[in-house]
């Protein structure tokens, strides 16, 4: 059984779309779709059902998704000790979108100066859905924003960074510091809007409810990376966690100081006690803290 079409099996379910599946995997929807019906020929049963745009497990789907992620799981395992001898097999390790282009390339440059043979697979998901595949054992590690449930008690979890809310905006608009400047920007100004569905758009939208500031809103966007570089073209001002990924953007935006505490996002790294992999685990986290804290 071809593991690419598992692979493609699963990844469908994960994204309930077939087109948004095949833009993961960089093929096409009817590559994607070839894939699948393969499977179920293979098979001799339907796997997915579709309602419009959405896609949906049969019962025969079901029956056999755990067992298609175990089989990808052993077909990497296995693909890992090959090449590097190492019978742990291949790390898994998740991380929040934003974290892809700013802590994870300094994390992985750590890891690799002390396991230079380890095997790492990288995927990325919003941070609730990183902890949840921790806790069922589908990733070993994940670098997160924590969640605002407790941690599984399978599972250890290790902060790493406080990042506050900070108002960020053109330097053309950054003509004082004072804190009183900084609300009455977030009133008149063209507001770029953190989304509120995500976590950090919560902290930013309780940040202006406990300030009584309505924005002028202009835009509404789930992408701390895409907000700081709209406001760096001079689009509007935003209030986002204060990352360090903002130092990227240099000179082309200004931070102003907002008034007394401001809500924090806590960063940090979540891993599996029950994984094989969970003292390499230990010890990236641990890499983690030293780089960020």
């Amino acid at each position: 059984m071809d593991t690419n079409y598992l692979e493609t099996f699963i990844k469908t379910l994960d994204c309930a779309s077939i087109s948004d599946a095949a833009r993961y995997l960089g093929i096409t929807p009817g590559a994607v779709s070839a894939r699948i019906r393969g499977l179920e020929q293979e098979l001799g049963q339907p796997l997915i059902r579709r309602s419009g745009h959405t896609v949906r497990p049969t019962e025969h789907g079901l029956l056999i998704c755990d067992k298609a992620r175990q089989m990808i799981q052993d077909s990497r395992d296995m693909t890992a000790m090959v090449k590097s001898g190492n019978v742990l097999g291949e790390l898994r390790l998740g991380s929040f979108f934003s974290g892809l282009t700013t802590h994870l390339p300094r994390l992985l440059e750590k890891t690799y100066e002390h396991h230079p043979d380890v095997s790492i697979f990288v995927s990325y998901a919003p941070s609730v859905e990183l902890c949840q595949q921790v806790h069922s054992g589908t990733l070993d590690i994940a670098l997160a924003i924590e969640p605002q449930f407790a941690i599984y008690k399978n599972c250890s979890w290790l902060k790493i960074q406080d990042e506050p809310l900070t108002l960020i905006v053109p330097p053309k608009y950054a003509t004082t510091k004072s804190t009183a400047h900084a609300h009455d920007l977030l009133r008149a100004s063209p507001f770029i809007r953190y989304a509120r569905s995500s976590y950090s758009g919560q902290l930013v939208d309780r940040y202006l409810k406990d300030h009584r500031i309505v924005p002028n809103q202009r835009l509404e966007i789930d992408s701390l990376l895409t907000i700081a570089s709209l406001v760096a073209r001079g689009v509007g001002v935003a209030l986002v966690p204060d990352s360090f990924s903002l130092e990227s953007l240099g000179k082309s935006i200004q931070k102003v100081p907002l008034p007394g505490r401001t809500q924090i996002r806590k960063i940090g790294m979540i891993w599996s006690n029950q994984s094989p992999r969970g003292t390499i685990s230990k010890s990236i986290a641990m890499y983690a803290r030293n780089l960020f804290s």
